[in-house]
């Protein structure tokens, strides 16, 4: 009896097992993943800037204001050492600061003024005009500066010194005291008048210029 012709074995048909499929994919689209990370980073911060606030144009500077954005009345400010004296006081009928111009206005003003050495000066005006910084005071209109004698520890005594005139400006860091319009300074017992004054505290002397006029006593 003759037997039956052997089969030759199946031939496998079809593609690849899907999980190897899958990988390859996987590893096709790994390549890509980077570019794809940073295309939705880049579009994220696109849309968060273009929905973040526009900022405001530069506004155009304001006008200088013409008005005082504070004032007092009737009003009296002292200042003291550290022991407890009186270095200066400051009174007035009214007061106007006025920001644009960095100017302070007084009326009716009184000044009086102690300096280390204990020498007192007093000033009173129809108005007083000065800088944030207090640099400079004007005085005008009805103007008096006294400075008291003052007896030295050398034994000398320095005279009292008086200026009377419509317009006095002092400079405080250069100690001086200038006008432009006619003045008259009372040294002791002494008068000089002139059209215009430049006094400076550091060395007493006066330069007194148009036209002069004195009247000198003799010392006792």
């Amino acid at each position: 009896m003759n037997a039956a012709p052997s089969l030759p074995p199946p031939i496998a048909t079809g593609g690849a097992p899907k999980a190897s499929r899958l990988g390859r994919w996987w590893d096709r689209l790994s390549i890509y993943l980077p570019v794809l990370m940073m295309g939705l980073l880049a579009l994220g911060s696109y849309w968060v800037v273009s929905q973040a606030p526009k900022p405001e144009p530069p506004r155009p500077p304001r006008p200088a204001s013409t008005e005082p954005d504070y004032f007092m009345h009737d009003f009296a400010v002292r200042t003291f050492a550290a022991d407890g004296s009186l270095q200066s006081e400051l009174r007035g009928a009214a007061l106007r600061h006025y920001p644009g111009t960095d100017r302070l206005e007084v009326d009716q003003v009184e000044l009086r003024s102690v300096n280390p050495e204990g020498r007192l000066t007093t000033a009173r005006a129809q108005r007083l005009l000065t800088n944030d910084e207090q640099s400079f005071y004007t005085l005008t209109g009805d103007v008096v500066i006294v400075r008291e004698a003052q007896r030295l520890a050398d034994g000398r005594t320095l005279p009292r010194l008086e200026f009377r005139g419509q317009a006095l400006t002092y400079f405080v860091t250069e100690e001086r005291l200038e006008s432009d319009q006619p003045v008259v300074m009372l040294r002791g017992t002494d008068r000089v008048s002139a059209d215009r004054l430049r006094y400076a505290e550091d060395t007493r002397q006066a330069d007194l210029q148009g036209r002069v006029r004195a009247t000198l006593n003799p010392r006792p």
